[in-house]
């Protein structure tokens, strides 16, 4: 079946003139009426031009800055950079038990994600630690993610405070509000509120990044049947509308504003009405968006290694690989939830997220394709085996085997001939040992370390009674 992107297109402008979307923030509203969008009661009303107009104003691909200039990125494009897990609260252990994450769990996360050339982005909520109030969470996370790792980051604040205080952060780090346009450092997700609405918190996060040059990944998570239709095209639409809407505000906010369309829709479970983050209509709805952010121009979002499963086995494999490999070949540009996820993203495990890295790889190397060219065709080689030969000790083999054949990220292949599931677990967590015990924290001057410090405090974190690395 053709992909309908210009119906779909056209059903989300309908929705987009008829029915509206609400923003529920009054400097927002201000911004919007200046512009001479029609306001009624909180509920925007965009035109075709209004949003064509305005989301044509969003960079076809941005650069994100890491501290250490190795890990700098293009986002966009047909490039694919990875960031690991986001927002789970527990952690899955080897026997499939769940438990409380904690700090301790997030600075290993960042290491492990550190030590892994799969990814140039580090941080954001990893994990939410337990052992932390919610208020005082993400600027000591964030602390935490630019002492243990000089990639790129990831935001996870919500709200003006937060959000500010992160900019705070950054600019103690990297320099002032002009630097930080001029090369953005961190990225973070900015979610509508399904159906239709764009929640206080939400806005208020995109004002400040906006103001700061900070790309914001603005994302609609639409579940079929609960927050939105529950057929596939109607789901595609609405999260479409939703996703134009913040796109557009952002360009009117400040344009230029660095952006990425979102995907994260899928159709809920209608038995019990949870969201399913691995499943058919989860990678269609992953198929769809990739091809509507390049039909407007814009850098995606979305996939990952994710699962619905609540422990590490076969279903989690055959869920995690289903999502990955579609976001691979859909060359999605931005990719949260790339590691480690169980338990529909409310559990991170440490064992997965090792598994996970091999089916990064694979899924990689699958959408990169097949390189084809005189030398790849081997016609010499054939012709010098000949009927009934052998091609392993041949030069062409000798010439391209290293480089024709892709590497196991973490040597699973090993793990091929393991007697038993017990045998696989206790290999994986002597795979973590290793890693960690490998890390080594990359250099911050002191006088950066002190003055974050010395900000955190003053916002009310006591540093030197916490665990810091």
């Amino acid at each position: 079946m053709p992909i309908k992107l210009e119906k779909i297109h056209e059903a989300s402008i309908k929705i987009l003139e008829k029915t509206g979307v609400l923003l529920d923030h009054p400097e927002i509203l201000k911004i919007v009426k200046k512009h001479g969008i029609q306001v009624s009661d909180k509920v925007v009303y965009f035109t075709e031009p209004q949003i064509l107009g305005s989301i044509q104003k969003a960079p076809a691909s941005f650069t994100l800055f890491g501290r250490n200039p190795d890990y700098d990125v293009c986002i966009g494009g047909d490039t694919t950079v990875f960031a690991a897990g986001y927002g789970a609260t527990f952690i899955t252990d080897e026997n499939g038990t769940k438990k409380n994450a904690r700090l301790e769990d997030y600075l290993n996360f960042l290491k492990l994600v550190h030590q892994s050339d799969l990814f140039s982005v580090n941080g954001g909520l990893l994990i939410q630690p337990a052992d932390f109030p919610v208020k005082e969470l993400f600027p000591f996370l964030f602390y935490q993610s630019i002492l243990h790792s000089d990639k790129c980051l990831m935001g996870g604040s919500d709200g003006a405070r937060e959000t500010q205080q992160t900019m705070d952060l950054l600019r103690i780090c990297f320099g002032d509000r002009r630097h930080l346009i001029a090369q953005p450092r961190m990225v973070s997700i900015i979610n509508s509120s399904s159906p239709l609405r764009f929640n206080r918190d939400s806005l208020d996060k995109l004002l400040i990044h906006a103001h700061y040059g900070q790309p914001a990944l603005i994302t609609a998570a639409v579940m079929g049947g609960t927050t939105g239709p529950v057929t596939l095209a109607g789901t595609i639409a609405q999260a479409n509308a939703e996703n134009l809407a913040g796109i557009a505000l952002s360009q009117m906010i400040r344009e230029g504003t660095p952006v990425a369309y979102g995907t994260q829709s899928t159709l809920a479970d209608m038995q019990t009405g949870a969201y399913v983050c691995a499943s058919p209509e989860h990678a269609l709805c992953l198929r769809y968006g990739a091809r509507l952010a390049k039909f407007y121009g814009l850098p995606s979002r979305g996939g990952g290694s994710k699962s619905d499963a609540h422990f590490v086995s076969a279903i989690s494999g055959f869920d995690s690989m289903l999502t990955m490999l579609t976001t691979c070949v859909e060359k999605m540009n931005f990719v949260v939830l790339s590691a480690g996820i169980l338990d529909s993203a409310m559990a991170m495990s440490y064992e997965k997220f090792l598994l996970d890295l091999q089916i990064m790889g694979m899924a990689k190397r699958v959408a990169k394709g097949v390189h084809i060219d005189d030398d790849s065709l081997a016609l010499d080689a054939i012709n010098e085996v000949g009927p009934g030969g052998e091609f392993l000790t041949n030069n062409h083999t000798v010439k391209f085997c290293r480089q024709e054949r892709w590497p196991a990220v973490i040597g699973t292949r090993a793990a091929v001939f393991m007697n038993n599931h017990n045998d696989m677990m206790k290999w994986l967590q002597e795979k973590k040992t290793a890693i960690l015990d490998a890390y080594r924290q990359p250099q911050l001057p002191g006088d950066v370390r002190s003055d974050m410090a010395r900000y955190l405090t003053k916002i009310g974190f006591d540093v030197n009674n916490a665990t810091s690395g």
